[in-house]
């Protein structure tokens, strides 16, 4: 049983979904209409397949990175973190985009968003470790400040995503911040903005936790960031930042 359910088969059979989703949707962009015909049932276009194509060969890509840092770059990844980092990836294009889950699943996106503020959180310890442990930069940070520093760099790219999701639709007339039903209707005023501002607070909520939970480990020598730090292969595990 835990053959089957390991790291590894987990990651395989991600990158495969991934993988038959490109094959699928090059197939749906190619026969897909440019425009929606009227109807009162909505349908994908060639521009929502293409995004969905865009992503999906994304997610490859960026299943194909752990690995890749870990053989060139000589990280040590944990395996609980790349295993949260899979499932957030296929949750978030895979089901939903591919499988539409945004729209049929309530609070599907503030979900994974606050999941990706704990994650990038997690990760801005990790860029920390991995500077604090090089031969060229020695210096003893405290922990508040290595806590802030997770916090702003975790919102940092919630704001990123955010612009990504702005230039995506503005390019391909899409609706990833949802400034219009999926009927196509577009929403006015505060409405229009609630999406991204919720994404940004729900990032910003995840971050905070992920900050108050590094700064007690840090502050009290609790070792709970173990697990979710990154390190340089041969560093010495027993450290934090």
């Amino acid at each position: 049983m835990r053959r089957i359910f390991n790291t590894q088969n987990l990651m395989r059979f991600i990158l495969l979904s991934f993988v038959a989703s490109v094959v699928y949707l090059t197939v749906r962009v190619i026969i897909a209409p440019a425009v929606a015909p009227p109807s009162d049932v909505p349908i994908n276009i060639k521009g929502d397949y293409a995004l969905m194509l865009l992503e999906s060969a994304l997610g490859v890509a960026a299943m194909l990175l752990p690995r890749f840092l870990s053989r060139r770059v000589r990280l040590d990844i944990p395996k609980g973190m790349i295993t949260a980092y899979a499932i957030f990836l296929y949750c978030a294009i895979f089901l939903g985009e591919v499988r539409n889950f945004y729209y049929t699943v309530p609070h599907w996106d503030t979900i994974l968003h606050t999941f990706s503020g704990v994650a990038t959180g997690a990760l801005g310890f990790s860029i920390v470790s991995l500077l604090n442990k090089s031969d060229d930069i020695a210096f003893s940070l405290s922990p508040f400040f290595v806590a802030l520093f997770a916090f702003c760099f975790a919102l940092s790219l919630g704001v990123i995503w955010e612009f990504y999701e702005f230039t995506i639709d503005s390019l391909f007339d899409l609706n990833m911040q949802k400034y219009a039903l999926e009927t196509g209707e577009p929403l006015f005023g505060q409405a229009a903005l609630m999406d991204t501002m919720k994404d940004l607070i729900v990032d910003a909520l995840g971050a905070l936790l992920m900050a108050i939970v590094g700064y007690i480990s840090l502050k009290y020598k609790k070792g709970w960031l173990e697990q979710f730090i990154v390190r340089r292969k041969g560093a010495d595990k027993h450290n934090e930042p």
